[in-house]
């Protein structure tokens, strides 16, 4: 997603300030999000890890693993 100026990660709420390494940065926060088909979020899961999270998103959906 390109999102410059941070607009869109500030209205899903994917956007903060926190300390890294001792330091105060402001940015983006891993976020996933679900919409149906009218475009309604219908699950929102922030702060997710890459490993494993594929494959609990699709247990949560409950689509198939192959």
């Amino acid at each position: 997603m390109a999102d410059e100026d941070g607009a869109v990660h500030r209205r899903y709420g994917a956007w903060e300030e926190r300390r890294v390494d001792g330091a105060t940065v402001v940015g983006p926060v891993r976020s996933t999000f679900v919409l149906d088909e009218e475009g309604v979020v219908e699950h929102a899961h922030y702060d997710v890890t890459a490993r494993g999270h594929v494959a609990w998103l699709r247990q949560l959906l409950g689509l198939s693993n192959t």
